[in-house]
């Protein structure tokens, strides 16, 4: 699926848009749980025309916006009238605004309006939305000159953490559909993104006879100038209906982002600090690392700086493919579970921290799948 088409001109993934029905909650979390700092919030007049509150919590290069409901007819009233709380725009900063514009009209992109230019005492800022593929979830670009808000009728806003964990940029977005065929074709076409990487497994192929599973296939599509990039899942058979993905899909009634990885300076340090703040993590069995000894070497990684036993304390998981190449990740559990709330929804974040690996780890695909499954096991929602 090599492409063939030139890409659009991004520059680096800025960030995300978040509908939630409790903004205090989210604000506790992001503030208080993962120290994120809160740099924005919408100011009146904003709230009036978008129907809608918002808050942007920032750390190293991420920006998390979450906005809630201020009676009917807006945007997040719309998305969360269908939807649990879940995401719905990617924004992504780019070179040249009217070229992006350009090429994805011209390749048969659904673009919402037209180019908005805004200005402040800084500079300008200039930014258009598309429609995507996937459910109810659009894609911003914005071209920044100079402007200082985050975004027109922005308020800056000083509060919230110090970003002690270390967290630095959006590695990737992972969605899941019923079917990625058309979110990949449209990636490539629409885009100009290639195909990087692809995985899939079932649940069942390391015992046959069971009666249950859950599978996946994922393919990785990204824009090489800018190393974004934007991971795609969808339901294997058999079990097809008991697939995580396919209850993932249930639960957010429709296609969507199902997690953010966000890179961390070091792994182990955060990980054991975000524990201790009271952040709730994927579960990860013992005998993954009673395996990884073997795994490590097979793999061809050789060795690894860090202790395993370190690893098993904190339940970071490893992966990688060659000489000293390698990365080291771990899953919060679901904002359903993290908030004990089904409206929560079920997306959920990633913390990675890459040593030389650019992949995705396949072996960690298939521990995190049988995590999942086992917590939805346990939920009954499997």
């Amino acid at each position: 699926m090599s492409s063939k088409v030139s890409p659009v001109g991004i520059k680096r993934l800025e960030g995300i848009h978040y509908y939630v029905r409790d903004l205090e909650r989210s604000r506790a979390f992001y503030t208080g749980k993962l120290d994120f700092a809160e740099t924005w919030r919408s100011g009146p007049e904003l709230e009036a025309s978008g129907k809608q509150r918002s808050a942007c919590f920032s750390a190293g290069n991420i920006n998390i916006v979450c906005s809630t409901p201020v009676g009917e007819g807006g945007r997040a009233a719309r998305f969360l009238a269908k939807h649990p709380d879940g995401v719905g725009t990617v924004v992504y900063e780019v070179e040249d605004i009217e070229r992006t514009f350009a090429l994805i009209e011209e390749r048969g992109g659904t673009i919402i309006d037209d180019i908005q230019t805004s200005t402040d005492d800084g500079g300008t800022l200039k930014q258009f939305s598309i429609t995507t593929p996937f459910g109810d979830c659009t894609f911003r670009f914005r071209q920044r000159a100079g402007y200082r808000a985050l975004y027109p009728g922005a308020v800056a806003h000083t509060g919230g953490g110090s970003n002690r964990f270390g967290f630095e940029d959006i590695d990737h977005v992972t969605a899941n559909f019923q079917t990625m065929k058309p979110m990949l074709l449209w990636c490539e076409h629409v885009l100009g993104f290639e195909k990087m990487w692809e995985v899939d497994f079932h649940t069942i192929d390391v015992d046959p006879t069971r009666k249950t599973g859950s599978g996946l296939k994922s393919i990785v599509m990204w824009d090489p100038p800018s190393g974004v990039r934007f991971a795609n899942n969808e339901p294997a058979r058999p079990f097809f209906k008991s697939s995580q993905i396919n209850i993932f899909n249930e639960e957010l009634r429709g296609d969507g982002v199902q997690h953010v990885a966000m890179t961390v300076k070091d792994i182990l340090a955060a990980v054991k600090d975000l524990r201790a703040a009271g952040v709730s993590f994927m579960p990860t069995p013992g005998s993954y690392y009673d395996l990884l000894p073997e795994r490590i070497q097979k793999s061809g990684i050789g060795k690894i700086d860090e202790d395993i036993e370190k690893l098993r304390e904190l339940e970071v998981l490893i992966d990688g493919d060659h000489d000293h190449q390698y990365m080291l990740q771990i899953f919060l559990k679901e904002s359903a579970g993290l908030y004990g709330d089904v409206n929560a929804g079920p997306f959920f974040y990633e913390i990675i921290q890459r040593k030389g690996s650019r992949g995705f780890g396949a072996g960690n695909f298939r521990a995190l799948f049988e995590s999942i499954e086992r917590e939805q096991s346990k939920a009954g929602r499997a």
